[in-house]
C-alpha cells in the first residue's frame, strides 16, 4: 500500500509553492526586460564607460572611493540638466547601467546585486529619483511623440526608449530600496523609510506617485499613447503599491492593531500562518479513470461491503456508496463529473492539524482504511446578525412573536435554544467592517452631535483620496489590459495592443527568432496579469482595512466591469498547462545574461525551456485572481448568483486539479458559496467535493450551505442590492470628502453689514468688463421702488 500510495503522489506532485508577495528578486528583476532589449545591457554599459573613462582616469568604478562615486553621480545629475534629447538619454543609460550593478565589473550574479544595491542607495541619495520624475513627466506631457505613435501603422521597441529607461532606472530604485536585508546600513534603513514616505505622500505634484502611473495607464487604454510601455508602468505601480501601503504580512499586522484600536477581541488564528500549513488533497480523476472506475463497481456490484459510520464514508472513503451509477451521465462535462478532489486524504498529504490515522483493527479488510480528523485547520465564526436572525426564527416557533434586534432575552425558549445560543455566542467574530458601518451610519444619523470625524491621513487614506475623482476609469483601465493579456483572449481589431514594448523594429525571419519572439510575448502577457492581479488584490485589501466603503466601491466599479465574467474566462482553459508553463529562456534573463557567456540558442533547447515543476508567476496570478473573486462575492447575494448564472462551477472544479493547497482553498470557498443553488443532483454526485469543502474551508456554524433551504424565500434581486450599496457608498463619501459637506446646516450670516463687508474672489479680468456689466444689469433695469412699500 505504501508502494502504492508513493506511485500516485509521484504522478500528481505538491508544487513546492510558498505564496508571497513577490518571487525571488533575481526573478523580479528579470521580468522587467523583455528578451528583445537584451542587446540594450551592452549599449547602457558602452555609454557609461564612454563617459567614465574620462571622468575616472583608467579606474574602475568599483575601485572608486564613495565620495568619488559620489562626485561623478552629481556630475550625471547635471548632465540630464541638458536640453538635447539624445544626450540626456545617453546620461540616462549611464544611470541605468549603475542600476543594474556595473555588471561587466563583475564575476557572478551575487557581485552584480551586491554593487546594484549599494548604486542604488547613493542614486537615491543625491536625488536622483526626483529628477527622473521630472523627465518622466515631461514625456508623459510629449504630445509630438504621442501623435507620432498614433498615427504610426506598427509600434516596436524604438517609439518607447527613453519611457523604458526611465521607467527602468525607477523600477530598479523601488524594488531594490523596499526589500530588507539583515546587512543592511543604519543609513540605509533611513533612507528606506524616507523613501516610502515620499512615495506615499502628495509631494509630486500635489499627488501620490502611484497616481501619475495610474494617469499613464488610463492613457494608454484610451489610445492617447499607444507608444507607452505598459508592462514597466504595471510592474512599477505594482511595486510602488507594495512598498508604500504594505504587503500581506504588514497588513495582518494592521488587523491585529486595527482590532486593538476598536478594543475587537484578537483573531482566533494568523490565516497566513493556517494556509501555509495546508496540505492538498489528491487532484481529481481523469476521464479515463472514471470510466475503469465504473468498470470496476459494475463488476463488483454482488460483492458486499462492510458497513462503516456514515460520516466518515462522506468525508473519507474512496467512493460515495451512496452515488448513483446513473448520476455521472447526467452531468455537463465528462472531465467534471466526479467530486473534483479525491475522498481518500492521503496521510502525507493531510493538513498538520490532523494526526495519523491509528492502524486499522485486524477484523477490517486491508483494501478498507478509514481516518478520522482530530481538528479542522479554522475556528468557526458566527456574525451577530446570525444570532439575532437564530434567535427570531426560535421566538416565532416557541413564543409566537419576536423582539426585534435583543440577542439576550430567553425568556420561554426550551434549554436547547439556550445552549445553542451559548454555543454561538462562543464564536461570535465582530469583524473590523461591521464596527465602521454602524459608525457610519451613527455618523450619518447624528451630524451635528458627534461632529467632524477625524480620518487619520494614512498613505492609503490619501491614495483613496487621489484616485477617487478617476476610479471607475483606472478600474476599466486596468480590467481592459487584462483581457488583453488573457491567454483565452481572441485577437481583435479594436483591443489594445500591449506588445509595443516587446516588438522589435524589424520582425524575423527565421524560426529560431519566431520562437524566441513567441515565447518574449507569452512571457510578457503573463507578466501583464501577475502585476495586475496583485495590484488590484492589494488595493482591495488595504482599502477594506482602511474603510469598509472604500473597499466596496472598489469592488463594485470592478463587478459593474464585468470583473467576475472576466476572472471566470481567464479559468474557462486547460488551468494546468497554463500553470506549467515554460515561457521564459533561462540564459537571456537578467542578471545570468549579463555575467555569463552566451551560449547558442537552438530550437530545441527553446522547447525544453527551464526545468521548474511549475511557473511561479502564473501560480500567483491564479490565487491572486481566485482571491480577488472572493472578495467580490462575498456576502453579496446577487453576485453569488452571477457565478450560478455563468456555470462557474464546472469552471472552477476544473481549477481543483492544481495541487496546491492554497489554490485549493480559494476555489472551494468559491464553490461554498453557491452550493445550495447548484440543486441536489450537483451535490449528490459531487459528494467528495463537499467533503473537501467541509475539511479544508471554515465554518459558519448556522450555514445551511449544503442543504439550500432557503432558496425560495430570496428573490434575486441584482440591481436593488447594487443599487443600495451605491447609496451607502454616495453618502459616505459626501460626507467625508465633499467639499460643501453639510450645507443645510451651514449657520446662515444674517448681519448686513458683515456679508457686504464679506471679501469676494473675482476674476482678474472682471475690471475690463465692470462698467458694461453695470450697465447691463444695473442701469439699463428698471427698478419699481413702489413695490417695496406694498404689503406683501
Amino acid at each position: 500500500m505504501q508502494a502504492e500510495d508513493l506511485e500516485s503522489s509521484m504522478e500528481s506532485p505538491n508544487l513546492e509553492f510558498e505564496y508571497g508577495d513577490t518571487d525571488t528578486l533575481t526573478a523580479e528583476l528579470s521580468e522587467l526586460y523583455s528578451y528583445t532589449e537584451e542587446p540594450e545591457f551592452a549599449l547602457n554599459r558602452d555609454y557609461f564607460e564612454e563617459d567614465f573613462r574620462s571622468h575616472a582616469r583608467g579606474r574602475r568604478w568599483i575601485e572608486l572611493t564613495v565620495e568619488e562615486q559620489r562626485a561623478y553621480v552629481m556630475r550625471l545629475l547635471d548632465a540630464l540638466e541638458v536640453t538635447d534629447r539624445d544626450k540626456r538619454l545617453k546620461v540616462a543609460r549611464a544611470i541605468l547601467y549603475l542600476a543594474q550593478g556595473v555588471f561587466d565589473e563583475c564575476d557572478t550574479e551575487v557581485d552584480v546585486l551586491h554593487w546594484s544595491r549599494h548604486n542604488v542607495f547613493l542614486l537615491y541619495d543625491m536625488g536622483i529619483f526626483t529628477a527622473l520624475l521630472e523627465l518622466l513627466s515631461m514625456e508623459i506631457d510629449n504630445n509630438q511623440a504621442c501623435s507620432s505613435a498614433v498615427r504610426k501603422p506598427a509600434i516596436s521597441l524604438a517609439d518607447s526608449t527613453e519611457l523604458r529607461v526611465l521607467l527602468s532606472i525607477m523600477y530598479l530604485m523601488v524594488e531594490t530600496i523596499r526589500l530588507q536585508t539583515e546587512d543592511d546600513r543604519p543609513e540605509w534603513r533611513t533612507a528606506r523609510d524616507a523613501f516610502k514616505n515620499e512615495l506615499g505622500s502628495p509631494l509630486y505634484n500635489g499627488e501620490p506617485f502611484a497616481l501619475l502611473l495610474f494617469t499613464m495607464v488610463t492613457k494608454f487604454c484610451s489610445m492617447n499613447a499607444p507608444h507607452f510601455p505598459m508592462k514597466k508602468v504595471l510592474l512599477l505601480l505594482w511595486k510602488t503599491i507594495l512598498f508604500t501601503l504594505g504587503g500581506f504580512e504588514e497588513l495582518q499586522e494592521m488587523k491585529v492593531r486595527g482590532r486593538e484600536r476598536l478594543n475587537l477581541p484578537p483573531l482566533p488564528e494568523d490565516s497566513i500562518k493556517v494556509v501555509r500549513a495546508m496540505r492538498a488533497a489528491s487532484p481529481p480523476a481523469s476521464a479515463m479513470e472514471l470510466i475503469e472506475q465504473q468498470q470496476q463497481q459494475k463488476r463488483g456490484r454482488r460483492s458486499r461491503r462492510p458497513l462503516v459510520k456514515q460520516d466518515s464514508l462522506d468525508t473519507y472513503n474512496e467512493r460515495d456508496p451512496f452515488k448513483n451509477d446513473d448520476a455521472r451521465d447526467e452531468e455537463e462535462d465528462p472531465e467534471d463529473t466526479d467530486s473534483g478532489i479525491e475522498g481518500e486524504v492521503d496521510p502525507l498529504d493531510r493538513d498538520v492539524i490532523i494526526q495519523p490515522p491509528p492502524p486499522p483493527p485486524p477484523l477490517r479488510p486491508p483494501t478498507e482504511r478509514v481516518n478520522f480528523p482530530k481538528g479542522l485547520p479554522w475556528a468557526p465564526k458566527v456574525r451577530e446578525k446570525d444570532i439575532e436572525h437564530f434567535l427570531e426564527t426560535s421566538r416565532n416557533k416557541f413564543i409566537g412573536f419576536t423582539l426585534g434586534n435583543d440577542i439576550e432575552t430567553l425568556v420561554g425558549l426550551p434549554r436547547p435554544i439556550h445552549e445553542s445560543v451559548k454555543t454561538l455566542k462562543q464564536h461570535k467574530y465582530v469583524s473590523i467592517a461591521e464596527v465602521q458601518i454602524k459608525r457610519e451610519d451613527e455618523l450619518q444619523q447624528c451630524p451635528l452631535t458627534l461632529g467632524e470625524e477625524e480620518v487619520e491621513e494614512t498613505p492609503t487614506e490619501m491614495l483613496y483620496l487621489g484616485m477617487l475623482p478617476n476610479l471607475s476609469q483606472y478600474v476599466i483601465a486596468l480590467l481592459k489590459l487584462l483581457l488583453a493579456a488573457a491567454p483565452t483572449s481572441k485577437a481583435k481589431t479594436d483591443s489594445i495592443n500591449i506588445l509595443a514594448d516587446v516588438l522589435p523594429e524589424e520582425m524575423p525571419i527565421t524560426v529560431l527568432q519566431s520562437m524566441k519572439l513567441g515565447i518574449d510575448v507569452n512571457r510578457h502577457k503573463e507578466i501583464i496579469v501577475k502585476a495586475i492581479s496583485a495590484l488590484l488584490l492589494l488595493l482591495l485589501k488595504h482599502f477594506k482595512l482602511n474603510h469598509i466603503y472604500q473597499f466596496e466601491i472598489v469592488s463594485q466599479h470592478l463587478v459593474f466591469a464585468n470583473c467576475i465574467p472576466l476572472i471566470l474566462k481567464f479559468f474557462n482553459q486547460n488551468i494546468m498547462s497554463y500553470i506549467s508553463a515554460k515561457n521564459s529562456i533561462c540564459v537571456l534573463d537578467f542578471p545570468h545574461c549579463v555575467v555569463h557567456e552566451m551560449p547558442e540558442l537552438t530550437a530545441e533547447s527553446l522547447e525544453a525551456g527551464d526545468s521548474n515543476q511549475f511557473c511561479w508567476r502564473n501560480l500567483f496570478s491564479c490565487i491572486n485572481l481566485l482571491r480577488i473573486l472572493n472578495k467580490l462575492t462575498k456576502w453579496k447575494h446577487s453576485r453569488t448568483m452571477m457565478l450560478v448564472v455563468f456555470k462557474s462551477a464546472p469552471i472552477l472544479k476544473r481549477a481543483l486539479k492544481v495541487k496546491q493547497a492554497m489554490m485549493q482553498l480559494y476555489v472551494l470557498k468559491l464553490l461554498k458559496i453557491q452550493t445550495k443553488y447548484l440543486g441536489r443532483q450537483w451535490r449528490k454526485s459531487n459528494m467528495k467535493t463537499m467533503s473537501a469543502i467541509y475539511q479544508k474551508v471554515r465554518h459558519r456554524l448556522n450555514d445551511d450551505w449544503a442543504y439550500g433551504n432557503d432558496i425560495d424565500a430570496r428573490p434575486w434581486d441584482f440591481q436593488a442590492e447594487e443599487c443600495a450599496l451605491r447609496e451607502s457608498i454616495e453618502k459616505f463619501n459626501s460626507r467625508r470628502y465633499d467639499k460643501n459637506k453639510n450645507g443645510d446646516f451651514t449657520p446662515v450670516d444674517n448681519c448686513l453689514q458683515s456679508v457686504l463687508g464679506q471679501r469676494v474672489e473675482l476674476p482678474e479680468d472682471f475690471h475690463y468688463s465692470y462698467e458694461m456689466w453695470l450697465e447691463r444689469e444695473v442701469f439699463s433695469q428698471p427698478i419699481q421702488w413702489e413695490g417695496l412699500l406694498q404689503n406683501p
